[in-house]
């Protein structure tokens, strides 16, 4: 148990049985009645933010999440297999779990899973990762840098849009939060 004057950034509340993760906090001491702390909280499971204020010094339960480095291994069933590379442990973490994630998730690459308790929470990718673009349109000459863009399939059968010069078996870099192009590799 913390208070609220212990909350900090990217820590993880239980609140009425559900996982939250504070965003922002601000504690506020108005010139009339009691001081209270004002927060921005996502839910750790669908994403969703919302604000919550609590009475400054409220009693809170932090929740432990525990973080761990993890190589994706294979595909088996709606599964994804990964490996624990300090104990080379193998959890299957669900489709639904992953989420987006799937569409950038190479074997062999690393990624970052939440624990709380045996539960998988969600997958955390780098901020970028660079795939093979398996499938685009050729270009037609004149087209340049600064011009529209098209569609493209990467080696993972991802969908993104990439500038009218990129062919077909270039390397080029993601952005795995927004799915956008960032630029060759």
């Amino acid at each position: 148990m913390a208070t609220t004057n212990d909350l900090k950034n990217g820590m993880t509340l239980k609140l009425d049985g559900e996982l939250w993760t504070v965003l922002e906090f601000q504690h506020v001491k108005p010139g009339k009645g009691g001081a209270f702390v004002r927060t921005k909280l996502k839910h750790v499971l669908s994403g969703k933010v919302v604000d919550k204020t609590f009475n400054a010094g409220t009693k809170v339960e932090v929740a432990s999440v525990d973080k761990r480095e993890m190589q994706y291994l294979y595909r088996e069933g709606e599964d994804f297999v990964f490996m624990d590379t300090q104990t080379y442990d193998q959890p299957h973490i669900p489709a639904a779990v992953v989420g987006q994630a799937a569409d950038y998730l190479l074997p062999e690459q690393m990624a970052t899973i939440a624990f709380h308790g045996e539960d998988p929470l969600y997958v955390e990718l780098p901020a970028a990762v660079v795939l093979e673009v398996t499938q685009t349109e050729p270009g037609l000459q004149g087209d340049r840098s600064t011009g529209g863009t098209k569609p493209a399939t990467l080696e993972t059968g991802a969908q993104i849009q990439v500038p009218l010069f990129i062919t077909t078996g270039e390397k080029v870099k993601v952005d795995t939060r927004t799915g956008e192009y960032l630029g060759r590799a």
